[in-house]
């Protein structure tokens, strides 16, 4: 029989790991709502990236403009043919609140030689009933 010294630290491995365990999928969560952001808006796919953006989104690029979630929506079909690509991001969870730190490189492909423009991009995302959302995005142009 275990002591009760034991027993309580057996609880809080226990609690530590179940915590450690749900850390572990809300980053996942996360990070599958940052790939899906990805592929909508790569695909120019409205309906899909309507559902992962924000009611109340602010959505700022590196020349200094913000955008509504209204004016992302209608921006999408405008834009040209690119594709994103993300390097290493950092997801950091706190409760129904995920912040997203990463790099990522936009890559025009309308017409000629494919031009890059690389970002520093901080993503805020909340939990909400419909999962989670992208409800702030700020970005900054990475020169090389």
């Amino acid at each position: 029989m275990l002591s009760v010294d034991m027993r309580t630290l057996l609880l809080f491995v226990l609690v530590g790991a179940a915590c450690l365990s749900a850390a572990t999928t809300s980053e996942k969560e996360v990070l599958a709502a940052m790939e899906a952001w990805r592929q909508a808006t790569e695909s120019k796919d409205v309906a899909a990236l309507g559902k992962l953006l924000h009611e109340d989104l602010s959505y700022s690029h590196s020349d200094g403009k913000t955008e509504t979630r209204a004016d992302v929506l209608a921006g999408l079909l405008a834009s040209g043919k690119r594709e994103i690509v993300i390097h290493d991001p950092n997801v950091r969870v706190y409760g129904k609140t995920a912040i997203v730190k990463a790099d990522l490189d936009f890559i025009n492909r309308e017409s000629g030689e494919p031009s890059v423009v690389r970002l520093n991009v901080l993503h805020v995302l909340l939990k909400t009933p419909s999962g989670w959302q992208l409800t702030a995005r700020q970005s900054t142009r990475i020169n090389r």
